[in-house]
């Protein structure tokens, strides 16, 4: 087995059997191309990680061909062969995707750390297009990770209701993972080709959030200078995706509720009615029922909403799955920050299993994209955790009841209440709820 497939693009035949022989010896298995295109037919054919070319070529301009090689093969690392007096034209490649350069009769104490460290390089741009490419399949359900029951049973559920057109509620916790399983909703169904469009009902003020769902006339309000489609039509043949539909002003959602039945609504300053083609799929981190019997919500459009209802389980009821999603991050931002780092240690792992995750996955993931900046060897270790890790002591799981949780929550917004000195509107977005939902949290828990 070799250490990597490394392409010598030269004329000069001397030279470049030299190369080869020193870059050989040190475990490499090495191509060599006398012109650019040869080196390019190399490249269709062989998994090249490294390419060391030349800047003068007898077809082609080694800056140039840099630029092409870049362009055609992101993840492949290039060095540029200069003599004394074209260094600057290796600088220029440089600028152009190059790696580095070398000069022509430097020692081999250079050459061969030059090669290892763009080969290391090669390899972890290599697992960021891996990574890029699980992003981009990420309509499917192979991107929610974890074989827990509880995981399964949510799965098993989206997947069957995946191929229907029936309106999906998800409702689960802040960070649980809703949007993964309305964009794998969509992706299991006929709509898949079509738009998946999603907007977090909590982030608008009711007046914008109106004028982005639903779009508007020119003329409409002061401000509204040509017609603008709101995010039904952009979302038409394909599905919508309302998250925090909790935070729907009430105003709001009798129109919501005749877009469900009829398929129709009508923009901003129009009187004219538009039909669509929508799946909708609206998640929550609260209970509509709750709401809707305390008049917060009206309960013919959570009838009409909950006709097929998925609970996506909590971090802290998926513990067996922690390992794996926790694998997953470590190697997404090893890979994003080019960091040699593979592995986690039993103690580090025992502590993520045995933590609460208030913001479940979201908050998982970004402990360790922190562990990953952190860490000074291929290992995660426990002193990269947060400092409230350290201190934490886990409740056994009889002790887990609805009361201790909700403590839990209460002294979780006290703190970042305190951390954003009473700031609501920044407290809310840090906790990923809505300001409603913020308010009615500091009245239940009289913060």
């Amino acid at each position: 087995m070799t250490n990597g497939n490394i392409l010598i693009i030269d004329d000069e035949d001397k030279l470049r059997g030299l190369l080869a022989r020193i870059i050989g010896l040190e475990g490499y298995q090495v191509f060599e191309a006398p012109t650019g295109k040869a080196g390019l037919r190399l490249l269709e054919k062989e998994p090249i990680q490294l390419v060391l070319s030349d800047v003068k070529l007898p077809d082609s301009n080694g800056i140039e061909l840099t630029a092409k090689i870049k362009t055609l093969y992101p993840a492949v690392e290039i060095i540029v062969l200069t003599a004394y007096g074209t260094i600057s034209d290796g600088v220029t490649a440089m600028k152009n995707g190059a790696f580095d350069y070398l000069i022509k009769g430097d020692d081999n104490d250079k050459i061969i750390p030059l090669v290892s460290r763009a080969m290391e390089k090669a390899a972890l741009q290599q697992r960021v297009l891996e990574l890029e490419k699980q992003v981009s399949k990420q309509y499917s359900f192979d991107t929610i990770l974890g074989h827990s029951t509880a995981i399964k049973q949510a799965k098993d559920l989206a997947d069957r209701v995946a191929p229907t057109d029936s309106t999906v509620l998800l409702e689960g916790e802040t960070g649980s993972g809703k949007e993964l399983f309305a964009q794998a909703i969509h992706g299991g169904s006929s709509r898949n080709t079509k738009p998946f469009v999603a907007v977090n009902c909590s982030a608008f003020p009711k007046d914008l959030l109106e004028s982005e769902i639903f779009g508007y006339r020119k003329g409409a309000f002061s401000g509204a200078l040509t017609d603008k489609k709101g995010l039904f039509e952009e979302a038409n043949g394909g599905t919508l995706f309302l998250d925090e539909i909790g935070e729907l002003p009430l105003e709001l959602q009798a129109k919501f509720l005749r877009v469900l039945e009829s398929q129709t609504f009508t923009k901003l300053g129009d009187t004219k009615p538009v039909q669509v083609n929508v799946r909708m799929v609206a998640a929550t981190n609260r209970n509509l029922q709750q709401e809707a019997a305390a008049g917060h919500f009206r309960l013919d459009l959570y009838y009409r909403l909950s006709s097929f209802k998925i609970t996506v389980p909590p971090l802290r009821v998926r513990k067996t799955d922690i390992p794996e999603i926790a694998t997953f991050f470590m190697h997404r931002y090893a890979a994003k920050l080019t960091r040699r780092i593979n592995k986690m240690d039993a103690a580090f792992v025992q502590k993520l299993q045995e933590y609460a995750w208030q913001g479940n996955i979201r908050e998982l993931k970004n402990v360790i994209e922190r562990a990953v900046i952190l860490a000074d060897s291929d290992t995660l270790t426990l002193p990269l955790l947060p400092p409230e890790f350290q201190q934490y002591t886990p409740l056994p799981a009889a002790e887990l009841s609805e009361t201790a949780l909700s403590t839990m929550e209460r002294n979780h917004i006290f703190k970042i209440l305190q951390q954003t000195q009473g700031n609501k509107t920044e407290t809310a977005r840090l906790l990923h709820i809505g300001l409603t939902t913020l308010y009615r949290k500091i009245q239940e828990y009289n913060l």
